[in-house]
């Protein structure tokens, strides 16, 4: 997409977020439901498929050109974001990254226009950060085939029409080889879908486990086909290092508003007949959060230069998600800190998003996981 084309989405998003989102979040946070009219005007102004090629009905934007877009959106619930994310990212970039052509013609478009909701079922009890543990197996069939287990902290889960899951050949614990990708839809017998997860923060974005037993599936349901057999676990990695980009600019996005959120408040409340603006140590928070914010959009924005480029597509995303997880997490602490008492208490913005960022340290890889990965890429540099 041309830049032109780029600021007209980039400001048709900022308005939306500004005037028709942020009015609605306590009441999004308080009922745990995201109202339908939000989810019409995602749809209608390309967010379901952002980051979907044009040519299978998408905007087609770049990892650069998406992390100018996820940042407009951090700014406010994230709840909103999680609405289109898994179709722009780790459900969408299955097909993307794994999918035969004609699965991609098929299926791309259902998901870019938000006919569908797609869900991402990897995680498993005892399969999270190192997902080549997951026990989901798969079995041939005469005209398919056969899946048993289960999946649990899905995103979306309770509303997926389809849901793209990863299961293992055979019963038996082998190797990151012998897993695949499979698109299964939600009315398929033995499919079931567990209540909501009630969760820290983050309301209005769904969550719960998946079961699966003896779900029967056409041979079509491959992700990839016949060739993509025992592909899987390398398409998920593929899609996480494209997702971990995509969380680290929503954290920046979030951190902003932060950042905005206590330098107004800093400016309105006074204290000993004075704004606490004048105090040199919210002055230093204030500093340390504006610090933070600027390092963690410089970071990411390098980070997906060189993932269009072609010439990182791991250690940068790895960088940028650890980095602004763990950032947003300082800065919505200091806001926290700048409130006082007022910042502890429901209905104010920064006590939300105090819940709402913790997670981002989490899901996407964990900072541990992050910090092994970027460990060994830089050992992996230096040998060679």
């Amino acid at each position: 997409m041309e830049d032109t084309e780029v600021r007209e989405v980039l400001e048709t998003v900022r308005t939306l977020v500004r005037d028709r989102v942020i009015p609605l979040e306590d009441q999004i946070d308080s009922t745990d439901e995201m109202p339908d009219e939000l989810k019409r005007l995602a749809a209608e102004v390309g967010l379901y498929g952002f980051a979907i090629p044009e040519a299978y009905g998408g905007l087609g934007l770049s990892m650069s050109q998406e992390a100018r877009l996820v940042m407009e959106l951090g700014y406010t619930t994230p709840a909103f974001r999680s609405l289109f994310g898994t179709n722009n990212g780790i459900a969408g970039h299955v097909l993307m990254e794994g999918g035969t052509e004609e699965q991609k013609k098929t299926h791309l478009p259902r998901l870019a226009s938000g006919e569908w909701t797609a869900s991402f079922a990897l995680t498993e009890d005892e399969a999270g950060s190192d997902p080549a543990g997951l026990k989901t197996h798969v079995t041939k069939t005469d005209d398919g085939y056969s899946i048993t287990g289960s999946k649990r902290y899905i995103t979306n889960a309770p509303v997926a029409d389809v849901f793209m899951v990863f299961a293992r050949h055979g019963a038996t614990a082998k190797t990151s080889r012998d897993i695949s990708a499979f698109m299964v839809p939600r009315d398929t017998p033995g499919l079931t879908v567990g209540p909501r997860d009630r969760k820290m923060g983050q309301h209005g974005a769904w969550t719960a486990e998946v079961y699966f037993d003896n779900v029967r599936v056409p041979a079509d349901a491959l992700i990839g086909g016949s060739a993509g057999e025992g592909n899987g676990y390398l398409t998920a990695m593929r899609c996480l290092a494209h997702g971990r980009l995509h969380i680290a600019s929503l954290c920046v996005g979030l951190a902003q508003r932060l950042l905005d959120e206590s330098i107004s408040y800093a400016l309105e409340r006074r204290q000993s007949g004075r704004p606490i603006a004048e105090f040199q140590l919210i002055q230093g928070m204030i500093a340390d959060s504006q610090t933070d914010v600027m390092a963690g959009r410089s970071l990411v924005l390098a980070a997906a230069e060189s993932f269009d480029a072609g010439t990182d597509t791991r250690m940068g995303p790895s960088c940028a998600k650890y980095f602004a997880s763990e950032m947003v997490g300082r800065v919505a602490d200091r806001a926290v800190q700048i409130h006082g008492g007022a910042g502890y208490m429901r209905g104010v913005a920064v006590e939300r998003f105090y819940r709402d960022a913790r997670l981002f340290r989490i899901y996407e890889g964990t900072s541990q996981i992050q910090q092994i990965m970027i460990a060994k890429q830089a050992f992996a540099t230096a040998r060679t």
